[in-house]
């Protein structure tokens, strides 16, 4: 079992793995046996820094994958990754490559906002790929669970994942756990939770996003299900207006729990008198009927666990830690 301890909402991640925290030389022989096709798409931002994408593209081919990257740096267009429909093709042509098995994000910050409507949700998710990424890519990943209850991924991207100086083990050890295995399974060290015990899909991710996509086609009607959130460079006010936002709309209520992860990012103001993130939960907790969990090991941080987006899940929540134990999601074959 995956073990992440001592993380707390809005504080930076404490995790470590059974074998402990693994140089980044054991998590590249980890998985290089995988023989994996992997392609790279743009749908949403371009890349601060198009150089690093070559040393992303090298580390998956140490891990055994084989790379197919639709991304053109030539053809970035203003922040984008492309124009729109050359970011909708990118995601159209990966999931039609048949030497593919996991479409990865190139990295979050905006654009798919932009072609929801245009992209072919039902070819995306009869093609069997495993979609993964977070931040903006959430977007995709909701829509398409909406759209054709197909699942996929909040998991690690290009930027900075693989392409930063240096890898994080834990995070991509976790990545190709879930990857490659019906079940996956995290237990958490986490204090102040209620004591839950309940089951249902697992969906979610950032908060924006999913406020973003209330209303509209691309937002999943999901009652019993387990939600998991997070947000950067939120304050705590705004996190509770969204928060409110989906309470007013009904669908907190409908969860059975409702998992918090990372919310760090924001700087609190002069004259907040005691306004915290510590306040705003403690409010939020008051209106819900719906238990809220705090501590999940996700978000805008280096260190995370990835989940599926739609996959059916088992929480167990007791004093000082809890424990996901997720399956019913696609896998590596």
């Amino acid at each position: 079992m995956i073990a992440a301890t001592g993380v707390a909402t809005g504080e930076a991640a404490g995790l470590a793995t059974e074998a402990g925290c693994l140089p980044e030389e054991q998590i590249l022989a980890s998985v290089r046996q995988r023989n994996c096709g992997v392609a790279i798409v743009a749908p949403s931002g371009c890349p601060q820094n198009d150089a690093l994408i070559a040393r992303a593209v090298a580390r998956l081919e140490q891990q055994g994958c084989e790379v197919h990257n639709y991304y053109d740096p030539a053809c970035k267009h203003m922040r984008f990754g492309g124009t729109d429909g050359a970011r909708r093709m990118q995601l159209h042509a990966a999931a039609r490559d048949a030497d593919v098995e996991v479409v990865l994000a190139l990295r979050g910050s905006y654009g798919l906002s932009r072609i929801l409507p245009e992209i072919d949700y039902k070819m995306c998710a009869d093609s069997g790929k495993l979609f993964v990424g977070y931040s903006d890519f959430n977007a995709f990943s909701l829509a398409l669970l909406a759209q054709t209850g197909a699942a996929s991924f909040a998991g690690p991207m290009i930027c900075d994942d693989w392409s930063g100086e240096t890898l994080d083990a834990f995070t991509l050890q976790n990545f190709w756990e879930c990857a490659g295995n019906t079940r996956h399974a995290i237990c958490v060290e986490a204090a102040d939770n209620p004591s839950v015990e309940v089951d249902g899909t697992l969906w979610g991710g950032n908060l924006t996003m999913l406020t973003h996509l209330l209303g509209s086609p691309y937002f999943p009607a999901i009652e019993g299900g387990i939600l998991f959130l997070e947000d950067i460079a939120e304050h705590p006010f705004r996190v509770e207006r969204m928060l409110l936002q989906l309470h007013h709309a009904g669908v907190l209520d409908k969860q059975q729990a409702i998992i918090l992860g990372d919310f760090s990012g924001y700087r609190l103001g002069q004259f907040e008198n005691g306004y915290n993130f510590q306040a705003m939960l403690a409010f939020i907790r008051s209106q819900l009927r719906t238990p809220v969990l705090t501590g999940l090991p996700f978000g805008h941080i280096r260190r995370r666990v990835t989940l599926p987006i739609g996959g059916y899940a088992q929480l167990r929540s007791r004093q000082g830690a809890f424990s996901l134990a997720m399956a019913g999601y696609p896998h590596l074959r």
